[in-house]
């Protein structure tokens, strides 16, 4: 058994505790009962992804099923690694401690493009071929990946053999159902995968031959086997009703985000150009304050934690946030329970929400202006203005902070050396805020500025835009830090060729496949760690294959060009995000949904206006 192989080597790892298993939470099953099987795999460490609330969600899920079993599985540091392979170790679910080869599907959610590498390592550890085409004709395993980077999944489309497009609550169970009717009837992979093409949600990349323009660009995609030439993402309508866990797995040692976490709301109302999240997880949906409730309370109590996250992409958006910190005020407080409120704005900022967040965070607050100057969150879509900055900076401090973050960005489209200097500018006005206001707290004043460097992403309205080139980056950070004048604020951002690979990874077609596997072949995995990061290996394995980084990176692309997600219906038009794109480089702001609808085009695709209120205009 694999057990009496891997406890000897436990002691000669750090943090044993993610290679065993057996936590307060775990589900376990009667294998001689179960039909489907199903290795949900997280490519990156355990400390990372214990903390990722859709590997809660779908555990639970498929789980609930009594006749299929979701069992955990994780990327092993590479000191763990190492001993697997001295040791003829196989990747391994962390339940049944069973090899990973031996399940019917093994998953991987992709929630950053840096993890692709662990996709392809995970596979060799596991003993599964690494591209789909060398899988033969049995049924299983069926590879599938999912998770927001798979809105552009062209670059893993030779290694997977299904990619799951949106959210995965029903369309998980439907695949695997089917599934379960088609292994009991002896159906070979291809068999399985062409029905597996009619589900709703589902891209079936063998079922697709690339064209390619002399140029380089692409020329067309071409459907066979009866695939659809377009496939639609999928979502769940009612988002108040959607299953959602009554219990965590609770790891035994600490890990990134060790807390309980209940979804507040799914999408954005915002329209910032340049969020991927906000685009592709529209419509807007929110759950009630009761439901928010009444999951919070039933985490708690049945996992123990001390800490609770109410988390979406803009929590201080929900229309009824008053009512769902009163449902919770009085009971973390009698629990003893430290409540986390992320992702707030600074425009919906106010003295009486600082009232409640003060009863449950004290350290710092932390808002993202996202550029340095009014024009430049003009072009980007942020609707923030100076003046409300510095109001909730007041706000703050009157309330007796003395600790503030702000996140930007470097890069942004149309970006000047006076929007870098603006950065500085804006927390060396917030610093002189602080001294200035007669009843400030006592000590002094802490400004972090976080800047990352800006990568155009698919499905917003700056694909269309190139990145800016490595030396523009140094050049950009340097000038920010010259611009810095008191003690009181420090800068911190990314290894600039970190932003460089994520932008071709994330707008790349299949011919970054090649790429990939030739990287990974030199050694290359955890690429988002700094440790293991190596730039020098990836710009060997672009120049054996012959692939050119700026042709991904740092070229603008016309509006009509055809790109490798043109294929996927995210439900926002390409036609408004050029209109977008049109509008920021005119400097023109669009409203956020609630006060007029500006026609991205998914009231349609969803079936509804989002909001009653609201009038589409396309």
């Amino acid at each position: 058994m694999l057990r009496e192989k891997i406890e000897p080597l436990l002691l000669k790892v750090q943090k044993p505790s993610r290679y065993i298993g057996g936590e307060h939470g775990s589900i376990m099953k009667n294998k001689e009962d179960i039909d489907v099987r199903f290795a949900f795999c997280f490519p990156d460490s355990y400390d990372i992804g214990m903390s990722h609330l859709g590997m809660k969600i779908l555990y639970s899920l498929i789980n609930s099923r009594e006749n299929y079993w979701c069992e955990r599985v994780f990327a092993p540091w590479t000191d763990f690694e190492e001993l697997m392979v001295e040791n003829d170790i196989p990747l391994y679910a962390l339940e049944s401690l069973d090899p990973v080869k031996d399940f019917d599907f093994i998953g991987f959610t992709m929630q950053y493009e840096l993890s692709y590498t662990n996709l392809l390592n995970m596979l060799h550890l596991a003993g599964v071929p690494l591209y789909a085409k060398d899988r033969g004709e049995s049924l299983a395993p069926i590879v599938i990946a999912g998770g927001p980077c798979v809105c552009n999944p062209e670059p893993l489309a030779e290694f997977c053999d299904i990619i799951s497009l949106g959210e995965g609550e029903e369309v998980t169970l439907e695949m695997m159902d089917l599934y379960d009717k088609m292994k009991k009837q002896g159906a070979t992979r291809q068999e399985f995968l062409r029905e597996a093409a009619k589900i709703e949600g589902l891209y079936i990349p063998s079922l697709y031959t690339v064209e390619y323009n002399e140029d380089g660009t692409i020329g067309r995609y071409v459907p066979h086997d009866g695939a659809p030439p377009v496939i639609r993402k999928r979502i769940i309508k009612d988002f108040d009703k959607v299953f959602y866990p009554d219990c965590f797995v609770v790891p035994f040692s600490d890990i990134v985000h060790n807390r309980a976490s209940v979804e507040v709301l799914r999408g954005c109302i915002r329209g910032c150009r340049f969020c991927q999240a906000g685009f592709i997880y529209r419509p807007f949906r929110e759950k009630k304050a009761s439901t928010v409730a009444d999951q919070a309370k039933c985490l708690c109590e049945n996992t123990g934690y001390e800490e609770l996250s109410l988390l979406s992409l803009s929590t201080s958006d929900h229309s009824d946030i008053d009512g769902i910190l009163n449902e919770l005020m009085e009971y973390t407080e009698n629990e003893h329970i430290n409540m986390t409120l992320p992702s707030l704005r600074v425009d919906n900022f106010s003295e009486e929400l600082l009232e409640k967040i003060k009863k449950v965070r004290t350290s710092g607050l932390t808002f993202a202006p996202e550029a340095g100057t009014q024009r430049l969150r003009d072009v980007i879509n942020k609707n923030v203005s100076e003046e409300e900055i510095m109001s909730t900076c007041r706000i703050a401090f009157e309330g007796g902070y003395t600790k503030v973050k702000l996140y930007f960005m470097m890069g942004l489209p149309t970006e000047t050396d006076e929007d870098i200097i603006g950065i500085a500018d804006t927390a060396q006005r917030i610093v002189d805020l602080f001294y200035s206001l007669p009843d400030r707290p006592k000590g002094s004043v802490s400004v972090s500025i976080s800047v990352a460097t800006f990568v155009p992403k698919p499905f917003t309205p700056f694909e269309f835009e190139p990145q800016i080139s490595r030396e523009e980056i140094k050049r950009r950070q340097q000038l920010l830090v010259d611009s810095i004048k008191s003690k009181k604020i420090k800068a911190s951002w990314h290894d600039p060729e970190i932003s460089i690979l994520e932008e071709v990874l994330a707008k790349g077609d299949r011919r970054i496949g090649r790429v990939m596997y030739e990287a990974w072949k030199s050694g290359c995995k955890f690429d988002s760690w700094g440790e293991c990061f190596d730039f020098k290996k990836w710009e060997a394995a672009f120049e054996k294959c012959g692939v050119d980084i700026a042709f991904y990176a740092n070229r603008e692309r016309a509006y009509d060009e055809v790109f490798p997600w043109d294929h996927l219906d995210y439900f926002v038009s390409k036609e408004f995000l050029a209109r977008e794109n049109k509008k920021a480089k005119q400097n023109l702001t669009t409203p956020h949904c609630r006060l007029k609808c500006s026609g991205c085009g998914v009231n349609i695709k969803a079936g509804g206006e989002c909001f009653e209120k609201t009038s589409c205009e396309i």
